[in-house]
């Protein structure tokens, strides 16, 4: 069974919060990912590696979902 647009989204999120170096390895941006990582190795750092994920993630869903109302 396929999970809604809502489920997929949720869990992006959560994995952006939990694990924010992940989810720049699943979109494929392996250089963020990397910098994430190193970031969230200090406990000061999880902070902001979790708030640069989300917002990242928040951002490409937007440019994408402009993308399509242009008919790019």
């Amino acid at each position: 069974k396929q999970l809604s647009l809502f489920h997929r989204l949720f869990i992006m999120i959560l994995i952006a919060v939990l694990l924010p170096w992940l989810s720049f390895f699943l979109r494929g941006k392996i250089l963020s990912g990397i910098l994430c990582l190193i970031l969230q190795i200090t406990i000061l750092g999880w902070l902001p590696a979790a708030l640069w994920a989300v917002a990242s993630r928040v951002d490409e869903k937007t440019e994408h979902a402009i993308d399509e109302w242009k008919g790019e």
